[in-house]
């Protein structure tokens, strides 16, 4: 056989039995998950700033990061929502290298999947009692959705899984913003298509079940920037690119026309530092346009405590630095919120 069945593991029940949310916490995950809808929905006028490291591999870290917006929220919470990326899995494009905390919850050790799946659990259900701020994560692995589904306030959908039938489905089902990217090819009209499956109900096989979802009106896009066919980097957060998303999104009718703009990946051609000025072109175009306005909800930061980026298992580990993709150091992420607050009239 070419599968090694190395051992079964508890459904997303049993995992919640073991590691169950209070009543308390279930209440403040609701009201976090109305600020976002709201703000979706064009019920509140506050703008969405999903912001920490590319991958969220140590807990410490993570929520020492978190502990710093907290203190910036309470400053801009009249005008904006800051919301923690905790990135447990980590695409990779050749299926090499360190895939998350799920796979991995000491990036030092080797794959542990159970341990992982309870890692990425506790340290969800640590940051939203610590800090009661909405948490975002990745959803990577649709099966492994329900684990956290009690404990996330927003998912995404990458790049190269925005395509896939199962991601389209399962989004269906999902109560809270989804974020639908555009495909590395930067194909709106793919885009667009997922947040149409995702909007609407569906019946399909999924863990073992026969299910039915009723369908998600907060299925949005987000605009992360192309790759070429000569594989350079193809930015698509400008004016005009805003402008045919509007355009595109008034003749398809769909509830809640939304875009996050991703300020890194192929927009930024993964020059960290740009992030900045990209963010800043984006609230000028919102400023300019009522329609750029009215359908850009938010921004997508990748940021950490230390800038950059380091090796895993390098001999000088750097506290608070990814080990996967650059990002803002803690400095310059703090004063470019404070500027998008500004900006945020």
């Amino acid at each position: 056989m070419s599968f090694t069945f190395n051992q079964k593991l508890p459904v997303p029940k049993e995992i919640k039995a073991q590691y169950p949310v209070s009543e308390k916490l279930a209440a403040i995950k609701a009201g976090k998950d109305k600020e976002l809808i709201d703000v979706i929905s064009g019920a509140s006028d506050k703008f969405l700033v999903i912001i920490g490291p590319c991958s969220a591999d140590n807990e410490e870290a993570v929520c020492d990061y978190i502990s710093r917006l907290k203190k910036v929220q309470e400053e801009v919470a009249d005008k904006l929502i800051l919301v923690p990326r905790i990135y447990t899995n980590k695409p990779r494009t050749t299926g090499e290298g360190y895939k998350g905390m799920l796979h991995q919850p000491d990036p030092e050790k080797a794959p542990d999947l159970l341990n992982g799946l309870i890692a990425i659990r506790k340290m969800h259900m640590h940051a939203l009692e610590t800090f009661e701020m909405p948490i975002a994560d990745e959803m990577l692995y649709p099966e492994n959705y329900w684990y956290l589904a009690d404990v996330l306030s927003y998912v995404a959908i990458g790049a190269r899984s925005v395509e896939n039938q199962q991601h389209r489905l399962v989004s269906s089902g999902i109560h809270v913003p989804t974020g639908m990217k555009n495909p590395t090819s930067g194909d709106f009209s793919v885009m667009l298509n997922s947040v149409i499956a995702a909007q609407h109900s569906h019946n399909f096989l999924f863990r073992g079940w026969d299910v039915t979802t009723t369908g998600n009106p907060y299925a949005h896009t987000i605009l992360r920037g192309a790759v070429n066919k000569y594989g350079q980097s193809k930015p698509n957060y400008h004016y005009e690119d805003l402008i045919r998303l509007f355009d595109m999104y008034s003749q398809l009718g769909l509830k809640n026309p939304a875009c996050i703009i991703d300020a890194n990946h192929s927009n930024s051609g993964k020059k960290f530092k740009e992030q900045i000025r990209i963010v800043k072109e984006v609230t000028h175009n919102r400023k300019h346009s009522a329609d750029i306005r009215t359908l850009v909800k938010g921004v997508m930061i990748e940021s950490y405590i230390v800038e950059g980026n380091q090796k895993i298992g390098g001999a000088n580990h750097v506290y608070g630095q990814s080990i996967t993709d650059p990002c803002l150091g803690w400095e310059d992420s703090r004063q470019l919120i404070y500027e998008i607050a500004d900006r945020c009239l």
